[in-house]
């Protein structure tokens, strides 16, 4: 394309954490403008937030449904080309809804909907639609995911065994020790809201997605034990959950608020008959893999001897790191192919692309329900009912 991608968002005005990493991941390549949005439901923040980020104020909306329409109406050289979604979880599926109908495409944060019936519904008006949805599981962004991603299906593991994946976070102690929400109280922790899980849903469903997206191996049962430790709340805060994967490889996946001392310690391990990995987030730019015959090698972003998926996901030399916001922007980059290539009237692409998908959002979702269902028949093993259209 001989222009930038013109981007909308839905929600993330002021002060919203997440709003922000996206219109930065968006803005890193120099590829997509910020230019409409709906910032939030309140008229007046979401004009002040526009005033932030300087756009024209006849192209910043009261609400979603106006957003959509005023859009549509423009002429294709000036509508947005897509629209980004980062509103509560009750939210994603109706702005996904309205926009999908006025022919636009989407990225929208995970989980993908309040429900897996939700979810389902949205992957079915995604295939009618032919356009193009992109999921921010942002973690599988990074260069040294891919790699191990690649590893994994070039055989150099082997027969995949065993599977851990652990998010262990410590923010939420403090509302334990302290008896009180307090400043961390937020819409996570309302069902109404956030659906049927907190935990699970915000940090799991990444742990999850993280070990599909690496081994390729679909979940087939779980086996949950979900914990609230925060007294008032009505959702997790915690889960520990064992895992059947098809074809017969096992695994564990481990998610926490209250793991006191911990920040954002997303890691993962993957086991094979001939090799294994492993990956932590909080040192994204270094791919542990172990043998048992001969000593343990690290692999290292940004080196020549790494393939050309880590590559393609690199921006700067080796030592210098990248991180969260780079991972961010490899997801919207990805994305961006997708668009430009329906723009050019050449999409899809016959090799496909490589950003989590719609598909994706479904797996997860039925990964959180599945898991919140074993939790509550007291951990007993529970199907994981896949989406295929």
């Amino acid at each position: 394309m001989n222009r930038k991608l013109r981007m909308g968002m839905v929600g993330g005005g002021r002060g919203a954490f997440i709003g922000a990493v996206h219109r930065m991941a968006a803005n890193l390549d120099g590829k997509i403008e910020l230019v409409a949005g709906c910032f939030s439901s309140n008229p007046e923040k979401s004009k002040l937030s526009g005033e932030d980020f300087f756009l024209d104020p006849s192209r910043v909306y009261s609400s979603y449904q106006e957003m959509a329409k005023g859009e549509a109406a423009l002429p294709l050289g000036e509508r947005i080309d897509f629209v980004t979604i980062v509103a509560r979880n009750d939210l994603h599926y109706p702005v996904a809804k309205v926009f999908l109908e006025a022919g636009i495409h989407i990225i929208c944060e995970k989980p993908l909907a309040f429900s897996l019936i939700e979810a389902k519904a949205l992957q079915q008006l995604v295939a009618r639609s032919g356009l193009v949805f992109a999921l921010t599981h942002n973690y599988t962004g990074y260069p040294m995911v891919k790699q191990a991603r690649a590893m994994v299906k070039t055989g150099k593991l082997g027969r995949i065994l065993k599977i851990v994946a652990e998010y262990p976070q410590g923010y939420a102690i403090s509302a334990l020790t302290e008896q009180t929400d307090g400043a961390i109280s937020n819409w996570r922790m309302d069902p109404s809201v956030a659906g049927v899980s907190n935990c699970i849903g915000d940090i799991g469903s990444h742990a999850e997605n993280l070990a599909r997206y690496i081994t390729g191996l679909e979940l087939e049962e779980i086996a949950a034990d979900l914990n609230t430790f925060i007294p008032g709340r009505q959702l997790d805060d915690d889960g520990s959950m064992l895992v059947r994967y098809e074809g017969g490889a096992r695994g564990v996946l481990f998610a926490s608020q209250i793991s006191t001392g911990d920040e954002n310690n997303l890691n993962i391990r993957v086991y094979g008959t001939d090799a294994s990995l492993e990956w932590h987030q909080e040192h994204p730019n270094e791919l542990i893999v172990k043998f048992a015959d001969k000593p343990r090698e690290i692999w290292r972003r940004g080196n020549d001897y790494n393939g050309p998926e880590a590559a393609k996901n690199t921006r700067l030399p080796f030592g210098h790191p990248e991180a969260f916001i780079e991972a961010f922007a490899n997801v919207y980059l990805a994305a961006a192919e997708a668009i430009a290539d329906s723009i050019n009237g050449c999409y899809p692409r016959p090799e496909g692309y490589d950003f989590p998908t719609v598909d994706d959002g479904v797996e997860g979702m039925a990964f959180i329900e599945a898991a919140v269902k074993s939790s509550k028949a007291n951990a007993a093993w529970m199907p994981v009912h896949h989406s295929a259209l």
